[in-house]
């Protein structure tokens, strides 16, 4: 029988489809923000193909504002309740233990946070009681500041030693972890050599014993080592690092294009296969 998390099968690759519902978010700013604007790109994910629609209300990219907590609610959690009841599977990206728990009120039935619940104090009671499906992930710093001068001895080990304590963390809070995604935050904190270096050694996460996680899609590191492209035209260079997490044992992939990354990944896994 396939492992699962959070009621979905593992027996592939899962798209977990993104929806900023925030005026400045690195890639889609604009794009969604507002109930009926997040609906239909959250539908239109779904329609693509998205086992996951992760719903943020706050943008975590280098440089970005602080919004209070009741502002992040007024966002998403309209959004996240229309969703549920229409039988989405989401989850709600935030570092605010209140928004947590408005999100999960409203239906989400995972917590993606970017501190790896170590924002907010009351992070991890929540999601313990709440008994939900959750994902940690690894940044160096602050939002506005991670991307100053970030440093590591050795990144893949020190990530990976972080998200072991975050999981043991859990686990003594009473969480399964087989319902602890890991993700070790391309981009949050690190160099381009730093997220190279994770994601050609992203199998040794996956011996955590817990699905990775994997956030590459219109990532400033690609246009780096590209041609400096703007963030929405970054497609081919996602889609290249989400099939190298894909071949090193990433389990979850966050993307901004669903129906593209779904039908790469369906290919490599066919010819794969034969």
């Amino acid at each position: 029988m396939s492992a699962t998390f959070a009621g979905l099968t593992l027996d592939r690759p899962l798209i977990m489809g993104i929806v900023n519902v925030t005026p400045d978010s690195f890639s889609d700013g604009g794009d969604a923000f507002g109930h009926d604007a997040a609906i239909a790109r959250a539908r239109e994910l779904i329609n693509q193909g998205a086992d996951i629609i992760d719903i943020g209300g706050e943008s975590t990219r280098p440089g970005a504002d602080v919004i209070s907590d009741s502002e992040e609610i007024s966002r998403v959690e309209n959004v996240v309740k229309t969703l549920c009841d229409e039988g989405a599977v989401v989850s709600i990206d935030t570092r605010h233990a209140s928004v947590m728990e408005a999100a999960i009120d409203a239906g989400a039935k995972i917590v993606n946070d970017v501190t790896a619940l170590e924002d907010d104090p009351r992070s991890l009671e929540v999601v313990a009681n709440a008994g939900v499906s959750l994902a940690l992930m690894h940044m160096q710093g602050e939002p506005q500041t991670m991307q100053e001068n970030p440093h590591y001895d050795d990144v893949v080990v020190e990530v990976r030693a972080y998200l072991a304590d975050r999981l043991a963390v859990c686990e003594a809070a009473g969480l399964n972890r087989s319902e602890i995604a890991i993700d070790p935050g391309i981009g949050f904190g690190k160099t381009i050599d730093h997220n190279l270096s994770l994601l050609n050694h992203l199998d040794e996460f996956a011996t955590l014993g817990c699905p990775v996680l994997l956030g590459v899609s219109r990532k400033s590191f690609i246009a780096k080592l590209s041609a400096g492209e703007e963030p929405k035209d970054r497609f081919p260079g996602s889609i290249a690092s989400a099939l190298a997490g894909v071949m090193r044992g990433a389990q979850i992939i966050r993307v901004h294009d669903v129906r593209e990354t779904k039908q790469a990944i369906s290919i490599w896994q066919a010819i794969e296969g034969a």
